[in-house]
């Protein structure tokens, strides 16, 4: 029987996670598994995994064969590196404490690594969101300079109809003048200057 580790699909569609699992080749994908090592949520930046290392490498040491997806999420958690190191040890190349500080050395690489990808994103986050209040607030600004116009151009609009027109005015103010000021001739009072009488 060949015994592999790999994902079994969960959550519901477009929202899927996954249990890292060590089945039997020929189980379906979501079917019966030997055992559950983990779980694995690619939904999340950078990807969420749990993983029982322990159980991981011991069945790695069995035989069993991880899956191209489940090989990478083992290199990531350090798995792989652990088995290799283990194997030299066996061979006689170095001793376990030398393995062990050199998977320590690779350990704190990786978490380096793994925070710097990390604060990476977080940077690009606020640079987006601060990308977003600039461009909103060049629109509040473009949008506050139309009303003001619109405004400036309705009170200009509206001050010109409350005003009299300037003919209008002309003609009550010619008006005014020969009613205050009547001809000399006598023309406003309707009497000709032959109609008066003589003195």
């Amino acid at each position: 029987m060949a015994v592999k580790i790999r994902l079994a699909r969960k959550g519901r569609k477009k929202l899927a996670y996954y249990h890292i699992v060590v089945a039997d080749s020929r189980s379906p994908r979501d079917g019966r598994y030997i055992e559950k090592i983990g779980q694995y949520n690619p939904l999340t930046n950078p990807a969420t995994i749990e993983l029982d290392f322990d159980k991981a490498l011991g069945w790695l040491q069995n035989g069993a064969i991880p899956t191209e997806t489940c090989r990478a999420i083992l290199s990531y958690k350090g798995v792989l590196m652990k088995k290799h190191l283990l194997g030299g040890v066996r061979k006689g190349a170095f001793d376990e404490t030398e393995a062990n500080r050199r998977f320590e050395e690779w350990m704190k690489q990786n978490e380096a690594k793994i925070e710097s990808k990390k604060s990476g994103l977080e940077k690009s986050r606020d640079d987006e969101i601060a990308k977003k209040l600039a461009s909103e607030k060049r629109i509040n600004e473009a949008r506050a300079a139309k009303l003001a116009k619109r405004q400036a151009e309705l009170a200009a609009k509206e001050k010109a109809e409350n005003e009299p027109e300037p003919e209008a005015d002309e003609k009550a103010a010619s008006d005014q003048q020969t009613t205050e000021n009547p001809p000399a001739d006598g023309s406003a009072t309707g009497i000709s200057s032959e109609e008066k009488p003589k003195e």
